[in-house]
């Protein structure tokens, strides 16, 4: 995990300074493509061109039926201006949408320069250059020298992508919707800066021949093309070094509301719109510990401070970034997801903070290769955004996400598993503190054990269970339209957290589960009282084996999970309500505050929170082999029935 840090501020004079050479690169300039292949062609997608452009190809993947899809370069030059302005045809004069997206990529380009060049400065490339330029490069440094210019190379084109995009995407409310697919971008070239842009914009060029013939197609296909040059920079970042001096400092355009957080897209701070029927924290019966752990994460998530881009929680430890809520159908998996994105939008709007939620639903399976996965890292992306507060949930996730060896998932399913798994827990994963992602199913057992074990926290959402939980909820869904006496019975008291939860966490000192049972039966006849951690080891060594998937991830989302419970407090309701008392505070200031209110770890903590993870895992394996051992059955049966059909048809 990593967290961006200081921040530092691009001066306007700089970026205008790179302008006349921003210029000369989409005024014209030569290149020969490295990487993506060519070839000679006259047209491309059945359409004229304009006089000078020859032919070149290269992988493309459209999701129009029949279109061709070759590409095309000009051995005269690229000529980015010329290119955008021939989208009018004969105009004359060029059009306010053409100018607009010049514009923005000169400023991307721009700004990647100045960027580019603050990076020399920092990392002694600036010096080497120099040498080199002299020819007085040390055999010594050459290593040196080719692993940051390759760095500088991936820095440039990931701040001009990530710029352009940013600036563009004002401009996407006004066109066609509709996603547009170019595939893949291939000539990612890291020699030098220079040559890496020239090859990003030679490559876009070749996209503007093929995928444009109208207007209102220019924005879409320059942003797409934007977004895979991003992508495929980011995944070459993430195996080259020298890069921390980049992804260490945030960097700010204040004229453009722009920030650079190392390879994250940067987005505009909006909030999303919610159609949602939001419930209160009394509507939802029974489910004691998953409410109460869900109303403490709502007001922890407020704590996030936007000019730091970090959250206290995430330092000291305690904020849940992936949760998992299971349990049987009808048991208010859903209640609960819209208590918690009710608590975080009426907290946002006392605090005037964007809130954006979003559902990762299986609409989100696409049948076209490396599809399903792009709508995956839209969903991870539009959540994370620093700029926002963000609450992600993954309703019914045995369904989206496959199952690694299972036969019966897709490949679009096992596309969504992949991205869910690098970006709850990769290498590349950060954790802000200004977001959380929720996982709920009915058949946890289902769900990939890797990234069932990247939920941090458990919420066993089992719905009511007492005598008072059945008559609160009958009372609540009976509605008004009715004169029936309550009788004796306190409305409600029930549900009231305080009272609740400690009996919730006290029936967790010992396992519940029977596989764990007989562990911890026998652990604690072995070696008695578990009081010290050395006794905790053994036990927890005894639960790995008898279930090899209690691994070390498993301790980590344990330890997590403890560090929780000793921020086990809540935020006072008059801090959410009136943002002066501690929302608009600086950072060190909400951290010490925070810090004030936590609790010592206690024994008691530590064998609850064992117990409860441990439950969890063990009442998924005995569904996953109970349903294993039900499926063998039932195929048994076919093949019995098969041989008794074949037997009686031979000897007929």
């Amino acid at each position: 995990m990593s967290q961006t840090g200081d921040l530092m501020e691009i001066k306007e004079e700089r970026i205008k300074e790179k302008y006349p050479q921003a210029e000369s690169l989409l005024a014209g300039f030569d290149h020969t493509p490295r990487i993506a292949k060519k070839a000679d062609v006259q047209a491309a997608a059945g359409r004229e061109k304009s006089p000078g452009i020859g032919g070149g190809t290269r992988r493309f993947r459209s999701t129009t039926p029949g279109l061709v899809t070759k590409s095309t370069a000009r051995p005269d030059g690229i000529r980015l201006i010329d290119r955008v302005h021939a989208v009018s045809g004969s105009d004359v004069l060029t059009s306010p949408l053409e100018a607009s997206v010049l514009t923005c990529l000169r400023r991307a380009i721009a700004t990647a320069m100045v960027v580019s060049d603050q990076y020399a400065q920092q990392t002694g490339l600036s010096e080497l250059l120099k040498d080199n330029l002299a020819g007085k490069l040390s055999k010594n440094h050459a290593q040196d020298f080719s692993e940051l210019l390759a760095a500088s190379s991936l820095v440039s084109l990931y701040v001009f992508a990530n710029m352009a995009s940013y600036l563009l995407s004002t401009h996407q409310a006004e066109l066609t919707e509709g996603t547009v697919e170019i595939g893949p971008v291939d000539e990612v070239l890291t020699d030098n800066p220079q040559l890496a842009l020239t090859g990003a914009l030679w490559e876009l060029d070749q996209d503007l021949a093929l995928f444009v013939s109208r207007e209102d197609q220019l924005i879409p296909v320059v942003t797409a093309f934007l977004e895979q040059l991003m992508e495929a920079v980011a995944l070459r970042a993430s195996n080259t070094p020298r890069l921390d001096a980049f992804t260490a400092v945030s960097y700010r355009v204040e004229e453009d509301d722009f920030q650079i957080d190392g390879f994250t897209p940067s987005t505009k701070g909006k909030s999303s719109k919610l159609v949602m029927s939001f419930k209160k924290p009394h509507e939802v019966v029974g489910n004691h510990i998953a409410k109460h752990q869900a109303m403490k994460l709502s007001k922890m998530i407020m704590a996030y401070d936007f000019k730091r881009q970090l959250n206290p929680f995430a330092e000291l430890g305690g904020f849940v970034f992936t949760f998992m809520g299971d349990g049987k159908p009808g048991t208010g998996k859903t209640t609960l997801i819209q208590m918690m994105a009710g608590l975080i939008n009426e907290y946002c709007q006392a605090a005037d903070y964007p809130f954006r939620y979003e559902n990762l639903s299986t609409d989100s399976i696409d049948s076209y290769q490396g599809k399903s996965a792009q709508n995956a890292k839209n969903f991870i992306r539009n959540i994370t955004d620093p700029h926002v507060i963000g609450f992600g949930t993954i309703d019914d996730i045995d369904q989206l996400a496959g199952k690694r060896g299972d036969r019966q998932s897709s490949a679009g399913q096992l596309e969504i598993t992949a991205v869910l798994m690098e970006s709850f827990a990769g290498a590349n994963t950060v954790v802000r503190g200004n977001c959380t992602f929720g996982m709920f199913s009915n058949y946890p057992e289902n769900v990939d054990d890797a990234l069932r074990q990247r939920a941090a926290a458990r919420f066993l959402v089992d719905g009511p269970q007492t005598r008072e939980d059945y008559i609160d909820i009958l009372h609540l869904l009976m509605g008004k339209n009715h004169d029936i006496p309550v009788g004796k019975h306190d409305l409600y008291a029930n549900q009231q957290i305080k009272k609740a939860i400690a009996a919730s966490y006290d029936k967790h000192s010992k396992p519940l589960e029977d596989g764990l049972i007989r562990v911890y039966d026998r652990v604690s006849k072995d070696i008695g009282k578990l009081d010290t951690l050395a006794k905790i080891g053994t036990y927890l060594k005894a639960i790995q084996e008898v279930d090899e998937r209690f691994t070390g991830r498993s301790i980590k989302n344990i330890t997590d999970a403890i560090k929780v419970r000793a921020m086990d407090f809540e935020l006072p309701d008059e801090w959410m309500e009136n943002p002066d008392l501690f929302l608009t505070k600086d950072y060190d200031t909400k951290k010490n505050m925070i810090a004030d209110l936590s609790r010592p770890i206690t024994i008691e903590m530590v064998m609850q929170e064992i117990n409860r993870y441990a439950d969890s895992e063990f009442r998924y394996a005995d569904k996953s082999d109970e349903v294993a051992i039900e499926n063998a059955v039932r195929d048994m049966r076919r093949m019995e029935e098969a041989k008794r059909r074949y037997l009686a048809e031979k000897s007929g």
